[in-house]
């Protein structure tokens, strides 16, 4: 986004209804388109995974929820500082933001340093922790080691990414997700399968492979990490108009920035445990049902998040509107602008769902030549869609309050529904009705997550955080 784009909030005593959602949609817009590349690389993956058989695909599916779980982590970090660049920016206090992205960066590091080392150290032992079957978890042991080694760049990428975002460029990270996306294409094309003659108008080709197969999988998405961190890096340290790092400035670690960074990232990373926990049990209630239920499950999840990824983008777009609003001293509009983001949400991913619960059949017959895993698969993606407009009120909501520095309650909510509800239910549907009883379950606790997060935003004490001095 251009530098024009970036809100001065303070100087705009007025805005009508309709400049409003045009703010909002100009933010929005990269924003959704990221997270669609993003999901449609998911489906390459899931695709290029499944053609290998069940067993790659359930091995993949076995980890899925522990991976993101650390990702979860790496992100929470990331928004404790750019929520804050979001304030300063909107604020107009532009070098002190630079400053607060010099800690974070120092920070990210470390962190991510950190959770690659015990993520290696899991990686033997978690799949038969998690109930998988002896064929499986070797392949989901590699895959695991993998994507854990790689969580230095994705933590450098998130944090860049989401620095951008806070200070009103969505375009440059949207972009450089997007390249990602093809970079994990092509590099898993070459890792995953063996080589492979073809013939291209008349004449044989051989197309060079690997034939990693799952661990193929993991290395291909590491190495576009490990690229795309790179290149967010510079954008946001070289190329970014307004936080790039030249001149003056202090790499010295100072109390009240981190004080803030964990006031707002330490419930965000209980929350995302608490979510990947949950996912963890229902994982570990699925791993029971078989090969077929564990695949039909980890590919559905996959399919499933093409309708959400609308509600990600708003949430990235609320939450840089509210934080430069309320640094701007504009609580009235950062009302406004959480409002109108929940209710676009809800529309887009409405319809979304109905197109789901359409084209699931379809949909499968993309990611699994397997027909039980088919059709498993499609019979529970027509269960979620009746929990899309209210999953996209927690969404948004989050995203809105995460502007704010309101992380705490947020995750009190998401520990409640999740295990109150969720994890519950399953359990007790499991056994009788199989994985459709899983994601009966997991309907029900998004329509009452939902509920609980609307009632929160209405009720607006989300507001009253006071993020800095």
């Amino acid at each position: 986004m251009r530098e024009k784009t970036v809100m001065r909030l303070d100087s705009a005593s007025e805005m009508t209804l309709t400049q409003q959602i045009r703010w909002v949609a100009r933010l929005t817009v990269p924003a959704i388109l990221a997270e669609i590349t993003s999901i449609a690389m998911q489906y390459i993956d899931a695709a290029m995974v499944g053609s290998l058989g069940e067993r790659a695909s359930a091995a993949i599916g076995l980890v899925s929820s522990s991976t993101w779980l650390l990702g979860g982590l790496s992100i929470s970090l990331a928004t404790g500082f750019s929520v804050q660049v979001a304030h300063l920016t909107g604020a107009g206090r532009d070098a002190e933001a630079r400053n607060v992205l010099r800690q974070a960066l120092l920070a990210a590091l470390a962190c991510g340093f950190l959770l690659a080392l015990a993520g290696a150290g899991l990686s033997g032992p978690l799949p038969r922790a998690l109930g998988g079957a002896a064929d499986v978890c070797p392949d989901a042991s590699r895959y695991f080691l993998i994507y854990a080694l790689a969580l230095p760049a994705s933590q450098l990428r998130q944090l860049s990414g989401s620095m951008l975002q806070c200070s009103g460029d969505m375009r440059t990270p949207s972009l450089l997700n997007a390249a990602m996306c093809g970079l994990d294409v092509v590099f898993n094309g070459l890792l995953i399968f063996p080589s492979q003659s073809v013939e291209l108008w008349g004449t044989a080709l051989t197309l060079p492979g690997a034939g990693l197969g799952v661990a193929g999988a993991a290395l291909g998405t590491a190495l576009a990490e490990y690229v795309t961190a790179g290149l967010m890096v510079w954008a946001v340290c070289v190329r970014s108009p307004r936080l790039r790092l030249t001149g003056g400035g202090s790499w010295r670690l100072q109390a009240p920035c981190l004080r803030t960074a964990l006031r707002v990232a330490l419930p965000m990373a209980l929350e995302h445990s608490v979510l990947c926990s949950a996912q963890v049990a229902s994982t570990a209630i699925v791993a029971p049902l078989g090969t077929v239920a564990v695949a039909a499950n980890s590919l559905a999840v996959t399919a499933e998040s093409l309708c959400y990824a609308p509600g990600y983008g708003l949430s990235s777009a609320a939450t840089a509107l509210v934080g430069q609003s309320l640094g701007a001293g504009r609580k009235d509009l950062a009302r406004r602008f959480a409002g109108i983001a929940v209710w676009m949400g809800v529309a887009i991913m409405s319809a979304m769902g109905v197109l789901m619960f359409v084209l699931a059949p379809w949909m499968f017959s993309l990611l699994t030549p397997a027909a039980a895993v088919r059709e498993l698969g499609a019979s529970v993606l027509r269960i979620e869609a009746f929990a899309e407009p209210l999953f996209a009120v927690s969404i948004v909501a989050a995203g809105a309050m995460r502007g704010a520095g309101d992380t705490l309650v947020p995750s009190v909510l998401n520990l409640v529904s999740m295990w109150g509800v969720r994890i519950t239910a399953a359990a007790l549907l499991a056994p009788r009705f199989g994985l459709a009883g899983v994601w009966c379950a997991m309907c029900g606790e998004l329509c009452v997550r939902g509920c609980l997060f609307l009632i929160r935003l209405l009720r607006g004490k989300w507001l009253e955080r006071r993020m800095m001095g």
